[in-house]
């Protein structure tokens, strides 16, 4: 498996009382497959998985691998705080159909980096699933450093890796560890292109849930060299880039998802977007809206 370009990770949309909404996740798949997203991934962060039964997580999973019926490929959000329970999820997620696996560093435990290299080791070596490495300190508490994934990048198994850190010289010092089975894909927005016209094969992305046609283009252009045309295009993103983070992900994108009408609210603890940025929602939704389209008419011509 050769994962790159533009990948979403998934907000999980609720109805209006609190369950799965499966009629607008099926919309939001819809959207990343007419933006040419490349890949999706299903309860990640972003698809509030720890806020998730497993019965739900289930119908997800089972949802999207049959309703993307092979087009592009389906992730899983699999990463628990113990080794045994997300080698159970990943074969969990073999079983209802998923392509690979995207596993977070185990939260919460912090363990060394030599124990890190042992967790990542028994998931792939249990080859459930291609496993994509998800590093996130900032959720995890946790940070696996670049000679940490040169100890995993050349496992036949063990695919890609999601680096969500932002500085400039941690992805320099990851780069040169891609190789012909493993690549390197951003998991920050902000600086995505930068990573991407250094040479990083793609982004995890949450703004692509509303961005889809738009960060598609912002790949290809950074990846096909074109440094002019993607950083113009990434700097007509930076209003969308601020407002998301405007509080913790997934609750601004989720706000601009239910103006769209594809979902209602989130699961506590996390609350809806607060009436300080709440007031925003509909203008920045207008200029994505505006974004997308012109995105659409410049590759139509």
């Amino acid at each position: 498996m050769h994962l790159s370009g533009s990948i979403t990770a998934l907000a999980t949309p609720f109805t209006a009382s609190g369950e799965l909404d499966l009629d607008a996740w099926r919309r939001l798949i819809d959207l990343q497959l007419l933006g040419g997203t490349q890949a999706v991934v299903v309860a990640g962060s972003t698809g509030e998985a720890a806020a998730l039964y497993d019965g739900e997580y289930d119908a997800l999973l089972r949802s999207a691998v049959e309703y993307v019926a092979g087009r592009i490929p389906v992730l899983a959000g699999t990463g628990h705080s113990n080794t045994a329970k997300t080698i159970e999820q990943t074969r969990r997620a073999r079983a209802l159909g998923a392509d690979a696996a995207l596993v977070v560093t185990p939260p919460y435990v912090r363990p060394t980096q030599a124990g890190l290299v042992a967790h990542y080791l028994a998931i792939a070596d249990d080859g459930a699933l291609p496993v994509v490495l998800y590093n996130v300190p900032g959720r995890t508490g946790c940070d696996m450093l670049p000679e940490t994934v040169a100890r995993l990048a050349h496992h036949a198994r063990i695919v890609a890796l999601k680096e969500a850190r932002s500085e400039e010289d941690r992805m320099d010092a990851l780069l040169p560890l891609r190789n012909a089975g493993f690549t390197v894909l951003s998991g920050d927005d902000p600086t995505a292109c930068r990573a991407m016209l250094a040479g990083a094969d793609g982004v995890v992305s949450v703004a692509s849930n509303v961005l889809p046609g738009t960060f598609r283009r912002l790949c290809d252009l950074a990846r096909d060299g074109d440094r002019d045309g993607a950083l113009q295009l990434d700097a007509r993103m930076q209003g969308a880039y601020e407002f998301l983070g405007v509080e913790p992900n997934p609750i601004p994108v989720k706000a601009l998802l239910a103006h769209a009408g594809i979902g209602h609210g989130l699961r506590l603890p996390l609350l809806p977007l607060s009436a300080a940025h709440a007031s925003r929602t509909a203008l920045v939704a207008a200029d994505i809206l505006d974004l997308e389209h012109a995105i659409r008419d410049t590759v139509a011509v």
